[in-house]
């Protein structure tokens, strides 16, 4: 689809805009922990010292389930989403399918060199979809505002106004201080772009003696606002990151309107209500000599 189909009449391109690669590196991290967890395992189960203790293929494949439900469980606590959890069962529950189906489960070598080959294709796979999804963000900006869009197989879209947004939030990494990259988030008079973070902390003390017995609960917790919104709906990992924020920040700056903007903007609405009180008076009068 052209840009130019985007855009309003009248309306003109500043910037198009696509997230750095390495800015998603949450995602990244998918593949590169299966490719890395399944080149350990199978050189722990043929190089190591260690290797006699991988002869049967059922303590191969256990570690394996394990690490891999261990780092679903990480990745998901991390992200706050369960689908990062069950992606990594449905990998090991197709690998453990698959071993079975080809007859690998016969002794630990097999099994180890299984997981490598079967690890080294969900990698490769998992990296063309993190790549599809990196680059189905697109971000323009115009002379009047920005377009944000992504998704693959649901497709996003938000559209946002210059003139309602109140503030800029923006946040560089250590790779993004390095590469020059980093996340812009416009926070409109709506609140929109502002998430929650909330924590609780509990303790408890417990004293018995002879006689008596002391227990006591102690717990608080507190509501923090900070920016937040999901990839297609913010400037995620925009390069080179100052320019693009002065940038916008010129555009936004443009579109605010002065204190002496506004005592113009005042002044024409006096002007036009009483050339319309005036206009009824003359209406009025013209009635009454009828």
């Amino acid at each position: 689809m052209k840009i130019e189909e985007d855009l309003l009449k009248g309306e003109k391109i500043e910037k198009v805009l696509t997230p750095h690669p390495l800015s998603f590196m949450g995602l990244q991290s998918i593949w590169f922990f299966l490719l890395v967890f399944g080149i350990i395992l199978w050189w722990s189960a043929n190089y190591s010292q260690y290797s006699s203790y991988f002869s049967s293929w059922i303590v191969v494949l256990s570690l394996w389930w394990v690490g891999l439900i261990l780092a679903g469980i990480v990745a998901s606590l991390v992200s706050i989403r369960w689908r990062f959890f069950f992606l990594y069962v449905f990998v090991a529950s197709l690998g453990t399918f698959m071993a079975w189906k080809f007859n690998w489960l016969k002794d630990g070598a097999s099994t180890s060199f299984f997981i490598l080959i079967y690890s080294i294709c969900v990698s490769a796979i998992i990296f063309l979809g993190v790549y599809v999804f990196v680059k189905s963000h697109r971000y323009i900006l115009t002379d009047y505002r920005i377009i944000f869009k992504g998704g693959v197989l649901r497709k996003r879209e938000r559209t946002l106004r210059y003139d309602k947004v109140t503030d800029v939030d923006g946040t560089q990494g250590i790779l993004g201080q390095i590469f020059d990259f980093g996340t812009i988030i416009p926070i409109t008079q709506s609140g929109f772009g502002l998430g929650s973070d909330q924590t609780f902390a509990a303790g408890g003390v417990e004293a018995k003696g002879k006689r008596l017995g002391i227990f006591g609960l102690a717990g608080g917790a507190k509501e923090v606002k900070t920016p937040r919104a999901r990839t297609y709906y913010e400037l995620h990992g925009v390069y080179p990151y100052r320019e693009v924020r002065k940038l916008l920040e010129e555009l936004i700056q443009g579109h605010v309107i002065t204190p002496y903007q506004k005592e113009q903007v005042e002044l024409q609405r006096e002007q036009l209500e009483l050339q319309r009180e005036m206009k009824e008076l003359l209406e009025r009068q013209k009635e009454l000599k009828d």
